[in-house]
């Protein structure tokens, strides 16, 4: 390292940019949980103001002259992530103007709450006119952003998983649709039928069911809290992993199942080295790994016919007779296959056409293919085609998710590259831990946890996402584990 001082400058003024990006996130947790609706103009310049103060030390001059004087050759695997990732973010900083960054921040405060309006009252139109500020927003940025050779696409989906191009992406995902298709098939014709919950399901009760699945799946309580929120999620870093839920009398399983999806992504952040806390080696890989381990915890272990032998006595001793006989009915009932309206609730075989759905859409949106005034008719035509089914309303449809409100173009994709991850990494726990399904039984996840500790939340940032999941599996990662899980587990339910 030619100057250890250009290093020690660069990685404090990281630091301090990170801090800034904690509070940015804690205004936008009080903003979905807490905050009254009378405060959302407030906010808007509020966190337009972080954008632009964060924006401006991301593309600092001093940023450039300190990696101008460090030489990565003498640095160990953490500096040259924090110098990586510097780099990085200076580039795109001093690409995109200040003022579309704080442009963009106050829009989609406002589009929030825009969206929920819209979405509660099923009124697509109330929505559009901000929906298509904020893509001209992102088509904006996007274009500062991409190189030579690139399309619009590639620059915002970078922001989520860094070094993948829209090309390889739509390869890999067009991979699953074959797969998925076939098993929805012999699924259909199987003729199985699949007895549903019943029975009183409170939302104190529900509620006390989740903070007790929040502890099973290795939530930290000193470090996090639970909430609710119209769209759960989770924020916050390693000692302040916040999680958010919503409850429906009418399908407990959609709190329960959120609420363990959030905790995947918390103990993520729970599991990061605290030696690197607050600079970017610290950070995670990619979107798709953090939603690895959101859907790994949800589908692979929490939907498991293994761990339906803890939830079963679970539900009945937080809600009396659930209308079931015992662990296998909970475990049809937990997994049943239909084609329903609602990401977040989809069994595993529709999530990713789901997720197929909205990339297609969004990606035809940032080429300019698709207009906002014809996407409501365009999700329905897509929806009918993929899952046979007519959308009855907004909100069932184009209005149920908030990314586009919060401006997230490019995030969707990374929930099947989830999928597909978590499929690779779930083959390797048992590899790597033979009483697997054993200790998932009895609701005993430490090991698993340690493992994932070990392989995935330590590392940050210092391997790129295909390289952490390759170290930790032995192989690139690819569709077909996640392909045979999903015939293996619906085969078994299903008599195929």
């Amino acid at each position: 390292m030619a100057n250890p001082s250009a290093y020690s400058s660069l990685v404090d003024h990281l630091k301090q940019t990170t801090l800034l990006g904690q509070i940015a996130g804690l205004l936008h947790w009080d903003r979905e949980t807490m905050m009254p609706k009378s405060g959302i103009e407030a906010r808007a310049e509020q966190s337009a103001l972080l954008a632009a103060e964060i924006h401006g030390r991301c593309a600092d001059e001093r940023v450039g002259e300190w990696l101008a004087a460090i030489e990565t050759d003498g640095l160990d695997a953490v500096g040259q992530a924090n110098v990586r990732e510097a780099r990085r973010g200076f580039e795109r900083a001093n690409r995109v103007p200040v003022r579309l960054a704080e442009a963009l921040a106050k829009l989609t405060t406002r589009a929030q709450g825009i969206w929920a309006q819209a979405r509660a009252d099923d009124d697509f139109p109330a929505y559009a006119p901000v929906l298509e500020e904020i893509i001209a927003i992102k088509r904006e940025e996007a274009a500062c952003l991409k190189r030579d050779g690139e399309e619009l696409y590639d620059a915002l989906l970078d922001d989520f998983e860094p070094g993948m191009k829209t090309a390889e992406l739509s390869t890999l995902l067009a991979r699953l649709r074959p797969g998925l298709s076939a098993l929805r098939q012999k699924i259909e014709a199987s003729g199985v039928q699949v007895r549903p919950l019943a029975g009183d399901f409170p939302d104190d009760k529900q509620l006390e069911l989740a903070r007790r699945l929040a502890g099973v799946f290795g939530y930290d309580w000193d470090g996090g809290r639970l909430d609710l929120a119209v769209h759960p999620f989770s924020s916050g870093y390693r000692g302040d992993a916040r999680i958010t839920t919503r409850v429906d009398a009418d399908n407990v399983f959609d709190c329960l199942y959120s609420t363990i999806h959030e905790v995947g992504h918390a103990t993520y952040e729970q599991g990061r080295d605290p030696a690197m806390d607050s600079t970017p080696a610290g950070g995670y890989a990619s979107m798709g790994v953090h939603e690895s381990q959101s859907r790994m915890a949800e589908n692979q272990i929490g939907r498991s016919r293994a761990f339906m032998d803890w939830l079963y006595p679970a539900m009945v001793e937080t809600f009396g007779d659930i209308g079931l006989s015992g662990p296998d009915e909970l475990f049809a009932a937990a997994n049943r296959v239909e084609a329903g309206f609602i990401r977040t609730e989809a069994d595993e075989v529709h999530y990713n056409l789901h997720i197929l759905m909205r990339f297609d859409l969004e990606l035809a949106l940032v080429r300019d293919e698709l207009q906002v005034g014809d996407l409501e008719a365009a999700w329905n035509e897509r929806f009918a085609a993929d899952f046979g089914r007519a959308v009855d309303k907004p909100s069932n449809g184009v209005l149920q998710d908030v990314h586009w409100s919060a401006g997230l173009f490019g995030y969707f994709p990374t929930y099947s590259l989830g999928n597909i991850y978590a499929g690779e990494l779930f083959a390797a726990i048992e590899r790597a831990i033979p009483q697997r399904d054993a200790l998932i039984a009895k609701a005993e996840l430490g090991a698993i946890h340690d493992w994932q500790r070990e392989n995935i939340h330590r590392h940050g940032t210092l391997y790129s996402a295909p390289e952490l999941i390759e170290r930790a599996c032995g192989k690139k990662p690819d569709e077909r584990a996640l392909l045979d899980y999903l015939e293996a587990k619906f085969g078994a339910l299903y008599g195929f």
